[in-house]
């Protein structure tokens, strides 16, 4: 069986992981901002998250917060360009079949959860994207201007709401699609995680 399993493309599997651990280190490092003071001192250079790993160089001085936030929309951009190229990939280019061995209400619920993913996927971002233009501040890629802020506090508190739902819906998916996949690797014990390692 395991030699003809149907698998997913090179370049899906390249997307679906490269997106899935930038996804889940944006959830890190949102809880780890928001708990950051608004009035920490300036700096010119940043020890990421204090772990004597790499030291991160400014052109101009920021506080904390504005540097982790900063860094947390920049890798959101990127993420996003990442997650639409899988969007047009995945319409583009047809998926494996599921498993046979699956009974017909297993392939329509992961049909399902598959479906919403990639909507959540796309909703985390561009929600906010959103909320960060709607700031003063706008969007700034890795020091780059890319996006001017409106400074609409009305609209950016409606999205700063709509971010933390999506957040909040989007996380309890990822950790049913991680059981799911763990069932299928340790219960069921059948090639589901295969079909999207790298071969």
């Amino acid at each position: 069986m395991t030699a003809s399993i149907e698998r997913y493309t090179r370049t899906a599997v390249i997307l679906h992981w490269l997106i899935a651990f930038g996804v889940l280190f944006m959830f890190a490092l949102g809880w780890y901002m928001s708990e950051l003071p608004k009035d920490g001192a300036k700096a010119m250079s940043y020890d990421l998250f204090d772990l004597g790993l790499y030291t991160w160089h400014l052109a101009e001085e920021a506080s904390p917060r504005t540097f982790y936030f900063n860094l947390h929309k920049s890798i959101g951009v990127t993420l996003l360009a990442l997650i639409l190229i899988r969007v047009v990939w995945r319409l583009t280019h047809r998926p494996p079949a599921l498993l046979g061995t699956l009974k017909a209400w297993e392939k329509a619920l992961a049909n399902k959860v598959h479906t919403l993913l990639y909507l959540l996927m796309v909703a985390m971002p561009v929600s906010g994207l959103i909320m960060a233009v709607a700031s003063k501040y706008g969007v700034k890629w890795f020091g780059l201007p890319l996006l001017s802020g409106l400074d609409d506090k009305g609209l950016r508190e409606i999205f700063v709401e709509v971010h933390e739902l999506v957040g909040v819906v989007f996380i309890t998916f990822i950790v049913l699609h991680i059981l799911g996949a763990l069932k299928h690797r340790f219960i069921n014990r059948d090639d589901t995680l295969k079909r999207m390692s790298i071969h």
